[in-house]
């Protein structure tokens, strides 16, 4: 990668690390939230037959996992077009 400049590299980095922390932070509310801190609250509500708070246990933490990975994809792409490091 080639900044134009050390500024830039700097913010890069400063939005990347912004971008990766909120997305850590989603992942983590959704896996350990809902998974073990609010699973009595969730098994109330039933989704596709099974207890929420199970299905968030055992599935929905990695579906979110996977989308969190196509989001950060997509954000990384779009942050790399701003400061000219994308590649074509």
């Amino acid at each position: 990668m080639a900044f134009k400049s050390d500024d830039d590299k700097t913010a890069y980095w400063k939005e990347n690390l912004s971008i990766l922390a909120k997305l850590l932070v989603v992942w983590f509310v959704v896996s350990f939230g809902c998974g073990i801190l609010l699973v009595d609250v969730l098994d109330q509500i039933q989704f596709f037959g099974f207890k929420l708070g199970f299905w968030f246990a055992q599935q929905g933490s990695i579906y979110v996992f996977v989308v969190l990975i196509f989001v950060y994809m997509a954000k990384m792409n779009a942050l790399d077009k701003k400061y000219g490091v994308d590649e074509e």
